[in-house]
């Protein structure tokens, strides 16, 4: 079952058990997997459900509903300050792989890339393919970018910022002397550009509720703290 190959579908595709495949998707099945009529698949609507299908001309006959434990225990929000060029692309894909549930784009006061609304649209390509490719029940939501003023309000969540320099506690102990969560919690955490959050932005962070912590001793780059903390965090829940 496991080796089976997996399409993400929007739910509205799904009708009285047979799934209205896309041209896209079709070209991919046939062309790209070398699908057969009858061969089978695994249809996953991105939000939690996942069908055993099978392929009938230019449909997905749902055959079973399949139950899939693959995400991790808590709820995960990633602000991320854009880095310069494509470096997002790979934040989007790797932060899928471990499990994170909502991806912030931020603009930070040295943020120099002004994502467009077709950058939006491939980041939340990349995520769903992502999560294809490492079986997730879930597609993680990519927002539309905003500055960092207006993204620090976070109602029943544990937050955190990312900080280079510093005698400050490291996320992983934090995370570690945290104690147990409920479902209704969720961690947050905010990631810095190049050359850092401004002392301004993490004052403003501290105020609403931020704690300041260390991702470790060395220098990070922006594309990889991400990363280290989404790590640190499925290292610390995953059941």
């Amino acid at each position: 079952m496991s080796q089976l190959q997996r399409i993400a579908i929007a739910p509205s595709q799904l009708q009285a058990g047979e799934i209205s495949l896309t041209k896209e998707q079709q070209h991919y099945l046939a062309r790209v997997l070398r699908l057969r009529e009858g061969d089978r698949f695994i249809a996953m609507d991105g939000k939690g459900k996942w069908w055993l299908t099978q392929l009938v001309g230019e449909q997905g006959q749902v055959l079973e509903a399949l139950v899939v434990e693959t995400e991790l225990p808590v709820s995960i929000t990633l602000m991320v300050a854009l880095p310069k060029g494509s470096g997002f692309d790979e934040v989007v894909r790797c932060c899928t792989e471990l499990g994170v549930t909502t991806i912030a784009p931020i603009l930070s006061d040295r943020t120099l890339l002004q994502p467009s609304p077709q950058k939006l649209e491939r980041w939340r390509r990349i995520a769903a393919e992502a999560a294809e490719q490492s079986e997730r029940a879930f597609i993680p939501t990519i927002l539309e970018a905003v500055a960092f003023s207006s993204s620090l309000s976070f109602a029943n969540s544990h937050r955190y910022i990312c900080e280079a320099r510093g005698n400050l506690p490291h996320l992983k102990n934090c995370l570690q002397h945290q104690g147990q969560m409920t479902n209704d919690q969720e961690l947050v955490i905010a990631i810095g550009p190049e050359g850092g959050w401004t002392q301004q932005e993490i004052e403003s962070a501290i105020a609403a509720g931020f704690q300041p912590v260390s991702l470790g001793r060395r220098i990070l780059r922006a594309v990889t703290a991400p990363v280290v903390a989404l790590s640190l965090v499925s290292a610390a829940f995953e059941v």
